[in-house]
């Protein structure tokens, strides 16, 4: 018998950011349901902060919490709650995770497809939300709230960097807020104890936010699939000006019904690596 000449591990990781990946953007959408126009919002009220040399997931939160203030505390958990139950996530996406387990098993029975949330956005608002059920972890922004029961100020944060903390965290297999210290640390760790290691990962996100994640898997030859929605594919990659480390395996519009780019992409990456874990199985003798 042969023996496998790397680790074998039977999952696939398959992390999602959330504002406009999954769903709308959240702070246009809950700033329209205090009656505000986001537009507006972002232009007199967010974009003046930046310009002051404010981090912009700071300036965010922190003209969210100044609208919430001015209408007597309005936004709260129960508030953030309901909000995150009446989002609508994109279309397709709630079957999307069926149909991506199905293909894999088609390939291979013995694999087991996990997905991850890791936003910079508000986490507690994918945590209410109807897609929350499919997800083994989710990670992002959380709120304090005050005597008064709104948002008082931003009590965790993820920053765009922070994001390739939690591909680590999973592919250690840590779920929750445990920090051993060496978060960072990926090679170092025995392939054998690696939860699912980083070429297994598939990452799917849109922007800015998602540049350090695409690194990483650039890096590590896991799989990146950027998304785009208000734009062609080359306006998107000049606006973010992304570079050679940061390329994507595709770059795919907003679309998750069953026979799109998008789909068709995901589809794609999944499969590939089930063939991938199927030729390591066979020189395990599985």
């Amino acid at each position: 018998m042969t023996f496998s000449t790397k680790p074998l591990s039977n999952r696939i990781a398959v992390v999602f950011d959330f504002d406009d990946t999954l769903v709308p953007d959240t702070v246009d959408a809950l700033i329209s349901s205090l009656d505000i126009d986001s537009l507006e919002f972002r232009k007199n009220k967010i974009r003046p902060l930046i310009d002051q040399g404010c981090d912009k997931i700071l300036a965010r939160f922190y003209a969210l919490i100044s609208a919430s203030k001015r209408q007597k505390n309005k936004i709260t958990q129960e508030y953030i709650a309901k909000f995150g139950q009446n989002l609508a996530p994109f279309d397709g996406v709630t079957q999307m995770f069926e149909r991506l387990r199905h293909s894999a098993h088609k390939i291979n029975p013995k694999v087991e497809v996990e997905f991850y949330l890791i936003t910079c956005g508000m986490v507690e608002i994918a945590r209410h939300n109807c897609i929350s059920p499919y997800f083994k972890a989710m990670w992002g922004c959380e709120f304090f709230y005050g005597e008064h029961g709104g948002i008082e100020f931003v009590k965790k944060i993820v920053t765009h960097t922070e994001k390739t903390r939690y591909i680590f965290q999973l592919a250690k297999g840590i779920e929750g807020h445990q920090d051993d210290g060496q978060m960072f640390v990926y090679r170092d760790v025995p392939p054998e104890e690696l939860h699912v290691p980083l070429t297994q990962v598939i990452y799917v996100g849109d922007g800015e936010s998602d540049i350090p994640c695409f690194s990483l898997m650039h890096q590590e030859q896991g799989t990146a699939i950027a998304l785009y929605k208000d734009s062609t594919p080359k306006e998107w990659g000049r606006e973010l000006s992304i570079t050679q480390s940061q390329r994507v395996a595709n770059l795919a519009p907003v679309d998750y019904s069953e026979n799109s780019e998008l789909m068709h992409s995901l589809t794609l990456a999944v499969e590939s690596i089930c063939k991938q874990i199927s030729l390591q199985q066979l020189s395990v003798g599985e």
